[in-house]
């Protein structure tokens, strides 16, 4: 059976990540509250992932294989959500100028198989090092309203892109999906099949 991706995400850098490896999909995006009881930074952006997908899951076809994904940020063990105004913005850049935090990314995968639902949960994790950044270049960065839909409060592919240092791990993790680790195990599953596969180098 040729399985239909879904991506459970209104991220567009989620969606061009999976057009980058040449993956055929569609999006329905989860819109549920997120909610989380988990304690561990990579646990957390596990079971966040799992709650979008399985939102989306429940309404899918019976040969979708759904997509859930979550990043967040976190700067000596606290996360880092999106901030809320520029002033909260300033605030986590300011804190995170010239230093080193985590960005981890919860990714799960839900699929119907031989008339039962299964699915699997994982997560990359990724430092990242920031240069040392002025009051007058958090506040320009600010004004450039890149931070505002971003956890963290900074985009690593856009405008940020100047103010890091180094990173250690995926990029692509960094930017909301870790498109290899999730290549490798929807073909460890056997979930890319027929035009898909040949997209994507199989």
């Amino acid at each position: 059976m040729k399985h239909q991706i879904v991506l459970a995400s209104a991220s567009p850098r989620r969606k061009e990540l999976l057009e980058q490896i040449g993956l055929s999909f569609t999006v329905q995006a989860a819109d549920g509250e997120e909610k989380c009881e988990a304690r561990l930074p990579q646990k957390q952006v596990e079971e966040l992932s799992l709650h979008k997908a399985a939102e989306v899951a429940g309404k899918a076809e019976n040969n979708a294989v759904v997509i859930g994904a979550d990043t967040l940020v976190f700067f000596r063990g606290k996360p880092l959500g999106k901030p809320r105004n520029e002033q909260e913005a300033a605030l986590m850049l300011k804190a995170l100028q010239g230093q080193t935090h985590q960005v981890y990314t919860g990714v799960t995968l839900i699929w119907r198989q031989g008339g039962s639902m299964r699915q699997m949960s994982f997560h990359e994790r990724t430092d990242v090092t920031v240069w040392p950044m002025t009051e007058e270049e958090i506040e320009e960065y600010v004004r450039s309203g890149e931070p505002m839909d971003k956890a963290g409060a900074y985009g690593i592919q856009g405008l940020f892109a100047r103010f890091i240092r180094r990173i250690e791990g995926d990029y692509n993790n960094v930017v909301g999906l870790p498109v290899g680790r999730l290549y490798q195990e929807m073909k460890q599953e056997g979930l890319l099949d027929g035009a898909d596969a040949v997209r994507a180098g199989l």
